[in-house]
């Protein structure tokens, strides 16, 4: 209906100028036949003669006019009426229009005036004729209106023709999209061949899908891995405390407490890893503060208690802007599996490097790194990324309650990228070498040493 509408005022616009340039065209070569039978009679009146008939059609009016004014020759219309007009032409001609007067009521005509030499005196022969309205026609007003409507019902018809045909793929992409669910996280809109907007948003939409399919197989994975993870300590706890119950003569409260805090305390490390996951994929910005770095890394090794040797090589002078509970779980992160792999010794550096490591300009004023280093048995090369996907646990055979949950790395390394640096393992001549790059804090005015 729209459509409709629309092509019909403009095709209305359409014909309404071409009319107009019409008339005009029609009006200019009205007035030259004019001007040319008033031209015709006042040579006639220069050469002293004057034939009739004056015109040449029945609607054409010819007048000859004295110099005093007076009406001394007329087409047969005229005989015996004033001037048609009063106009007098400066020069050789003039065009006016004139409505009424010795004209039929509500009658137009183009009135040409000519000057015409009669011995010694100017004469003025007047010629006209009734104005032409375009839609004066019957017949060239019924062609228009004509025109105009088959004009307005043809570009609605191809108009909606080719916006169904454009639209055709959207309503494929729509269909496809209402029948994608959780069932059929795998299935994919369709992409139409030709290179417009709708193509590129099918595209966008395939991508859209595609994250949407990773997402739901990391969410699928995370919860069966959570839910294994949960199970062994709930069915230990549950071993215990049936046990105790069906046996209470061979146990006591704080054995049995003793035993069940090992349980809940691996629950409650779960429950608070994956706490911490959540608000990083959310994207919640922590707080941003200077640090000196060896200030937070030598309190966390002190509050520490391993049986293993840490020797550490701190640079006073590092300087980074991060979250410090952050930090100080990335740095907890990596020193617990240190601990967990090496035989006597961990060694923890922080240095300051200049230049960007990465070649990739996140580190425009150096570099603050960290280096925790073990001497166990390494990680082979071809499973340094393996280390860092959620719940991965490198060595099989090692009991859950010893091998942690597999989220520690994993949410060290999107502390780090949260931060704006990287985590990851490089070559060492034994055991695993984690490095963590930080980006400079630039204003030196800033350290307020923290620590």
């Amino acid at each position: 209906m729209f459509t409709g509408a629309v092509a019909a005022l403009l095709c209305g616009a359409l014909i309404t100028a071409l009319m107009v340039t019409v008339d005009r065209f029609t009006v200019g070569s009205l007035t030259e036949e004019i001007r040319a039978a008033g031209e015709r009679v006042a040579i006639q009146m220069g050469q002293g003669r004057l034939d009739y008939p004056l015109a040449d059609y029945p609607h054409r009016n010819v007048q000859v006019v004295d110099s005093r004014g007076a009406v001394v020759a007329s087409t047969p219309q005229l005989q015996g009426k004033p001037p048609m007009a009063k106009f007098v032409p400066e020069h050789k001609s003039a065009t006016s229009v004139v409505c009424g007067g010795v004209f039929p009521t509500r009658q137009c005509d183009i009135v040409v005036a000519q000057r015409a030499q009669r011995g010694d005196e100017h004469w003025i022969v007047y010629a006209s004729s009734p104005t032409i309205a375009p839609w004066a026609d019957p017949q060239l007003a019924g062609l228009i209106g004509g025109a105009v409507a088959l004009l307005a019902v043809g570009i609605t018809y191809l108009g909606n023709r080719v916006a169904t045909a454009s639209l055709r793929p959207v309503k494929a992409i729509r269909t496809e999209l209402d029948e994608i669910n959780a069932n059929c996280p795998a299935r994919r809109v369709p992409v139409p061949p030709t290179d417009d907007e709708i193509h590129d948003l099918a595209t966008s939409v395939n991508h859209t899908l595609s994250r949407l399919h990773t997402a739901l197989k990391q969410q699928r994975q995370m919860v069966a891995d959570v839910s294994h993870d949960l199970r062994t300590p709930i069915t230990a706890i549950r071993a215990e405390v049936e046990d105790a119950l069906y046996a209470p003569h061979e146990t006591s409260v704080t054995r049995l407490g003793s035993t069940l805090m090992g349980g809940l305390d691996r629950l409650q490390a779960i429950t608070h890893d994956l706490a911490t996951m959540a608000k990083l994929d959310s994207g919640a910005p922590g707080t941003r503060e200077p640090i000196v770095l060896s200030d937070l890394v030598a309190a966390e090794l002190r509050a520490r208690r391993t049986t293993k040797q840490v020797e550490h090589a701190l640079d006073s002078d590092v300087l980074v802007a991060g979250d410090r509970s952050q930090l100080t779980r990335l740095l907890a992160s990596l020193v617990e599996n240190a601990e967990r792999h090496a035989h006597t010794t961990i060694k923890v550096t922080v240095r300051k490097q200049p230049g960007d490591p990465s070649d990739d300009q996140r580190f425009p004023d150096g570099v603050a790194v960290l280096e925790v280093l073990d001497d166990g048995p390494g990680i082979p090369p071809h499973k340094w990324e393996l280390v860092f996907q959620r719940f991965t646990r490198l060595d099989a055979a090692r009991t859950r309650d010893a091998g942690g949950a597999g989220l520690g790395l994993p949410i060290a390394r999107q502390i780090a990228e949260a931060l704006g640096g990287t985590l990851h393992i490089e070559d060492s001549p034994s055991g695993a070498r984690f490095v963590l790059y930080l980006p400079i804090l630039a204003d030196a005015s800033a350290s307020t040493r923290t620590g």
